[in-house]
């Protein structure tokens, strides 16, 4: 097994753990595909992926196309006479990369697929209230997320999780499987599967799209668990917000950390409750959202108690989206 011929392609930091456990494990990576370099911050400068940055830590040959349907590309990935392509948080592939190598080309998705194809399964799963996720392996085919099964592995959700924390043990997690999946397609251990023999009759498959920023608004006219839940799928990145007002001043913040708390009341969803010193949250259609980790647009985090010192809240109130 460890004789494979292995091109490895990602770019986030979700894949640096598998392409070291590949290391780790002895096996033969022969190139690493990531994305080519992109200016970021203040100063515009050119910003390696996580995955290049290990790579070239690792002394390994590295691709960097701009266009994944190049001919010339393909030519390349050819040239390298890999057994098998592993694929983790990259982009879609065209048919005439994914078919090259002859024991195909292997995905590690964040979601105990059919459930949550997408980009983002780790905050859907978490945002939907979910008490259990897990990590993939699939074939890929010409759509997303929808190859054939290898081999997949349930984890618990806490909680009080956060996107963040699953992010980091699903990383972990997947890493180990795409090893165990690998041993299994050379010893001959594992039928790929249709996606369709793992859901139940009836059953359509939860989706995880893209998040942008119009969807991270907060509504208060829901329930304070569901609040909570929204809050914590979006944290620490790309974070929930909402809005304070005062007149015709308005403010953007982020909530990271939160405290549901259950119960009736006839208090107006969105209203602002804070003793100025020690608490501060917010009224939901059933319940309050106490806050306890918040950031103001243009300022550091910060928790509660800090926030209050620092900003009087007086005359402000919540601002619908």
């Amino acid at each position: 097994m460890k004789k494979l011929r292995i091109v490895f392609m990602g770019t986030a930091e979700f894949a640096v753990a598998t392409l070291g456990s590949l290391l780790m494990n002895g096996f033969n990576v022969v190139a690493v595909v990531t994305a080519p370099d992109k200016p970021a911050g203040r100063g515009r400068k050119l910003t390696k992926s996580a995955v290049k940055e290990f790579a070239e830590f690792s002394y390994l040959p590295i691709l960097q196309p701009v266009n994944l349907k190049d001919q010339a590309f393909s030519e390349d990935l050819k040239k390298l006479n890999a057994d098998v392509f592993i694929v983790v948080a990259f982009r879609m592939l065209p048919e005439q990369v994914w078919k090259i190598p002859p024991l195909g080309t292997i995905n590690l998705h964040a979601s105990l697929l059919p459930h949550y194809r997408g980009a983002a399964p780790i905050n859907h799963a978490i945002i939907n209230g979910e008490n259990v996720t897990g990590v993939t392996t699939f074939l890929i085919d010409e759509k997303i997320d929808t190859g054939k099964i290898l081999m997949r592995e349930e984890i618990q959700i806490f909680p009080f999780e956060n996107a963040g924390d699953l992010h980091d043990r699903l990383m972990k997690h997947g890493a180990r499987l795409v090893i165990r999946t690998l041993d299994g397609l050379v010893n001959n251990t594992i039928s790929p599967q249709l996606q369709s023999a793992f859901l139940r009759k009836g059953e359509t498959p939860r989706e995880a799209p893209k998040i942008f920023p119009e969807n991270c608004i907060i509504s208060w006219d829901r329930e304070a668990g569901v609040i909570h839940n929204f809050i914590r799928g979006l944290a620490p990145y790309p974070g929930a917000r909402s809005f304070l007002t005062n007149g015709s001043q308005r403010i953007s913040f982020k909530i990271f950390e939160s405290l549901p708390e259950i119960g009736s009341h006839d208090t107006c969803p969105g209203t602002l409750l804070s003793d100025g010193k020690h608490y501060l949250r917010i009224a939901c259609r059933t319940g309050y959202i106490n806050i306890l980790n918040l950031q103001l647009e243009g300022k550091n985090r910060m928790n509660t108690v800090e926030f209050l010192r620092g900003f009087s809240i007086e005359g402000y109130s919540i601002a619908a989206g």
